[in-house]
């Protein structure tokens, strides 16, 4: 799933790519994605794209003050088509193909133009177009932004304190909490603050709150870093290949060497480092228990 990284070198990108051009046209492949009706898909055409932006993991196109706004969800993602076919594309359950925008370019005798993509048969992606990204619920209800200036180690600890015993893991997983953290930055940031993903948020001492903030601001900026100038098509390999422990079960932590180790639920895992997390203690993992009993 594209989190906060991903989506703002998505951002970086796209900006280049759009900004000052005109949107010619919009297709529409997948009518489930659209959720939105008014302002109508129809009202981006000969429109030009003023900015790029990001709101945790929503993209945000900013045509003439008509918004394009895409959520990724689990399995989305953008391509960008140095020429777009000229007949508009069609619906085709077999095609992952959700949307394509097509942009005019008078220096070019092609268009080019952007597809919209969703993997798989678990549908998620959302596109909106909207007067103020505001109209969007999921935008409406962000928490605040890691990375902003606003984010600071006394607004974590407001958050933390008010979920009480709630695991750490699933704070930060929660986007009216805060914005663009997802599965695998969260397993990253408790790897890197040495942290159990189980710990009760509300139980941290000011040292493991300090460790705690520098680890997701480090971990999210550095990933923003490396991430930074990479085309669209460069992303997932960049993002896989430099994590520590999330979706390497089975391996070497890169920190101590001890077995990277998972707890499965039912539509997700977490990863973490039993030496480096929860002092040397496997934690449950309630649903291979049950399948071993």
């Amino acid at each position: 799933m594209p989190e906060l990284p991903e989506v703002e070198a998505l951002v970086q990108d796209l900006r280049g790519r759009l900004v000052g051009r005109a949107i010619s046209r919009v297709d529409l492949a997948a009518f489930s994605a659209l959720k939105t009706f008014d302002p109508p898909l129809h009202a981006l055409h000969g429109t030009l794209v003023e900015d790029v932006t990001r709101h945790g993991k929503f993209l945000d196109i900013d045509a003439s003050g008509v918004h394009l706004v895409i959520h990724l969800a689990r399995a989305g993602w953008i391509r960008w088509r140095d020429e777009v076919p000229a007949l508009p594309a069609r619906p085709n359950s077999k095609n992952p193909l959700a949307a394509r925008v097509v942009v005019d370019d008078p220096d070019l005798d092609t268009q080019p133009g952007l597809d919209i993509t969703e993997a798989g048969t678990r549908k998620g992606l959302a596109i909106y177009v909207v007067r103020d990204p505001q109209q969007v619920e999921g935008i409406a209800r962000l928490g605040p932004d890691p990375l902003s200036d606003d984010f600071t180690i006394e607004v974590l600890r407001g958050i933390l304190e008010a979920e009480g015993r709630k695991q750490i893991k699933g704070v930060m997983r929660m986007q009216s909490i805060i914005a663009g953290i997802g599965n695998a930055y969260s397993d990253e940031i408790l790897h890197a603050a040495r942290m159990s993903p189980f710990k009760p948020a509300s139980s941290l001492e000011d040292d493991d709150l300090e460790t705690l903030y520098a680890a997701i601001r480090g971990t999210l900026g550095d990933a923003v870093q490396r991430s930074s100038g990479l085309a669209a098509s460069e992303l997932k390999g960049e993002k896989k290949s430099n994590l520590a422990v999330h979706g390497r079960t089975g391996q070497a932590c890169p920190v101590c060497g001890d077995v990277v180790r998972e707890v499965s639920f039912a539509d997700s895992s977490l990863q973490y480092c039993a030496t480096c997390q929860t002092g040397g203690k496997p934690l449950a993992d309630r649903r291979m228990s049950k399948l071993l009993k």
